[in-house]
């Protein structure tokens, strides 16, 4: 999904200050933030914010669903750019076409991960097929690093199988490594992606990377993180340090998480709609590129218009120093 505010505001995202990590769980909660359109779509939104801008190379987090979409109208974005990133999609319930100007033509469905580089540029749409009833889902960015941050389109597409979860769950591996499981999908950073299901009363220990520092995404039940209550669309993040990661589910029903983890970004990024780049320069100069039609490539197949960017703000954007 695209970042289609109306208005956006600028996201200055910065690594994280030298020092001992901080002793506790911090909890983030969402903010509610409509996409734009007749019926704008509403996501809730844990990253980027001024509290905690990243989690490893996770840049962005929208939440969205349970929706209805034939009240919401379902999702249905234009061709639109990326530039800096890759895009992870990850749906709990529904189906979300997708074609970019890499060439491909697939589908986003449940438990399916599909991950799209878009480095130097890239432009895709995004709609929800007629057999969705109910959109439910997330969709997450990461940031490329500098080395990497020109890299050629791709696109990758990978099934997790369910892996069981000693104290009552399962997990699926989108991205690294958990539970014994390595996803086989091509990251520019080490990364850990995964959806966690606790059955009702579970308690599970999971055996984590001290060099990663990780965020729990809730998205149904009662869940402690490291004793640390989160309630459903609120991000339980846990510093780097911790050899295992402790959860439990007070519910009476099923509660399902995303997982995300990698070591702490070490570059300052400037991100703005839908570009991640390193200073305002570069920012105007793929708005500029995307408003000519140069640089990112046409999507064959999409019977409308591509998205046009929103106007600039008035005052330069500036990268933010490391969160202190």
């Amino acid at each position: 999904m695209s970042n289609t505010e109306t208005h956006p505001t600028e996201s200055l995202c910065g690594a994280h200050a030298d020092g001992p990590p901080p002793p506790d769980i911090e909890v983030i909660t969402a903010r509610d933030v409509p996409l734009g359109g007749p019926r704008a779509m509403r996501v809730r939104r844990t990253l980027p914010q001024r509290a905690r801008t990243l989690i490893g190379a996770w840049c962005f987090a929208d939440h969205y669903g349970p929706d209805d979409v034939g009240e919401s109208g379902g999702m249905r974005v234009p061709p639109h750019p990326h530039t800096g990133l890759q895009t992870v999609s990850w749906l709990f319930s529904g189906e979300i076409e997708h074609r970019d100007s890499h060439g491909v033509h697939a589908f986003v469905r449940p438990g399916e991960l599909n991950l799209m580089t878009g480095g130097r540029g890239i432009s895709h749409s995004e709609v929800s097929t007629d057999r969705t009833t109910i959109l439910h889902g997330v969709q997450l960015w990461v940031a490329l690093p500098e080395r990497d941050r020109d890299a050629g389109r791709d696109f990758q597409h990978h099934v997790p199988a369910p892996v069981a979860l000693d104290g009552g769950g399962e997990a699926r591996v989108f991205l690294g490594t958990l539970a014994g499981d390595t996803s086989p999908v091509r990251t520019f950073t080490p990364l850990l992606g995964a959806e966690l299901t606790l059955t009702p009363g579970a308690d599970v220990t999971l055996d984590i990377d001290p060099g990663f520092e990780h965020g729990v995404l809730v998205d149904s039940g009662d869940v402690l993180l490291a004793g640390t209550p989160l309630k459903p669309a609120e991000l339980g993040y846990a510093p780097p340090g911790r050899t295992t990661l402790t959860l439990a589910n007070r519910a009476t029903g099923p509660a399902r998480l995303i997982l995300l983890g990698g070591p702490p970004f070490e570059e300052d990024i400037v991100m703005w709609w839908n570009f991640i780049g390193r200073s305002h320069d570069e920012i105007v100069q793929a708005r500029e590129d995307w408003m000519k039609g140069s640089r990112f490539g046409e999507v064959q197949g999409y019977d409308g218009a591509p998205l046009p960017a929103p106007e600039l703000p008035n005052v330069p954007l500036k990268p933010r120093g490391r969160v202190r």
